[in-house]
């Protein structure tokens, strides 16, 4: 994303929520949820294709590195020291790169549990992740859950019991993979809330990819599987492009219409991830699966109300 990009949308988010007409701020939050909804539909194809990928023979890791070496390209024109002075200097130089590290090892978890698991499995236990970031947050950023709201996780959590069932024979191994992700992406997202309070977001979104490639590139010769064919090129393209592009919609949607409008859109990711394991891979979503997700977006749908409830309390 490009820094004219970056100020239009800090631009467009003031007047917004100050002077613009009730119809045009309806306006702005539909196109906002058609945002969200796009995004949600390219991270499904993201997925997609790295299973594709990952079917094929294709390591995962080499599909991780071709993602983050793309996606660091395309921020790298925009966002470099030349276009944007001191983008480089961060004020938590350290929580940075554990920032990066993590987002690419939540990816790699992510590509290598595709290649065993069905994409609803993967992204139904992935809906844990705001539920573990709710309830980490307490203890390391100070704010604390009420009692309805613990109980909400908890509950949100049987989801991945559910459809794992430890001990019960009923999942592939590699779901312990998905829970890893869930668990590193919770520290990611925890790691990101805290950054915004030193770093801008030019300078956050400039080492995002960074630490992961850095260590990675040296790993590649003993990784590296040379695609069969141009389908397996294109492949990879579209992972680093699905990507990128769902990350950006997914900023120009939050410029155009509330957090808490935007996120139960986010649950219709589900619906893509179904129908293109149905389509590309003729899988079918076991009822536990069903279940499991039914429960995590319910618990996740819950939280979101108590939330937009606690905020909007005061103003009233």
């Amino acid at each position: 994303m490009s820094t004219q990009v970056a100020t239009s949308v800090a631009n467009d988010m003031g007047p917004a929520r100050v002077a613009l007409s009730p119809d045009l701020v309806r306006r702005r939050r539909i196109v906002g949820i058609a945002l969200m909804c796009g995004a949600v539909a390219f991270f499904a194809g993201l997925d997609a294709s790295a299973k594709t990928l990952s079917r094929a023979g294709v390591d995962p890791l080499v599909t991780t590195f071709m993602r983050y070496a793309a996606s660091v390209a395309m921020i790298s024109l925009f966002i470099n020291p030349v276009r944007t002075p001191g983008v480089v200097k961060s004020r938590r130089l350290t929580l940075q790169i554990v920032r990066s590290l993590l987002l690419f090892a939540s990816t790699a978890l992510n590509f290598l549990a595709l290649r065993y698991l069905q994409l609803a499995e993967t992204i139904s236990i992935q809906f844990a992740a705001p539920l573990t970031v709710a309830l980490l947050a307490g203890p390391l950023l100070g704010e604390w859950s009420s009692r309805a709201r613990m109980v909400a996780i908890g509950v949100g959590f049987l989801d991945v019991l559910v459809i794992v069932r430890p001990g019960l024979g009923g999942m592939h191994p590699a779901a312990l993979l998905c829970v890893a992700n869930v668990v590193v992406y919770a520290f990611y997202a925890i790691i990101t809330r805290k950054l915004a309070a030193y770093d801008s977001t030019a300078t956050t979104m400039f080492y995002t990819g960074l630490a992961g490639l850095a260590l990675m590139a040296p790993l590649l010769p003993w990784i590296w599987t040379s695609p069969a064919n141009l389908t397996h090129w294109a492949l990879l393209i579209a992972v680093a492009l699905f990507g990128t592009i769902g990350h950006w919609l997914l900023v120009l949607a939050h410029a155009r219409a509330p957090a808490n409008v935007l996120a139960p859109f986010i649950y219709t990711q589900l619906l893509w991830s179904v129908t293109l394991g149905f389509v590309l891979f003729g899988d079918v979503p076991s009822r536990w699966t069903v279940a499991g997700a039914m429960i995590v977006v319910g618990s996740g749908l819950y939280l979101l109300a108590q939330e937009t409830i606690r905020r909007d309390r005061p103003a009233a």
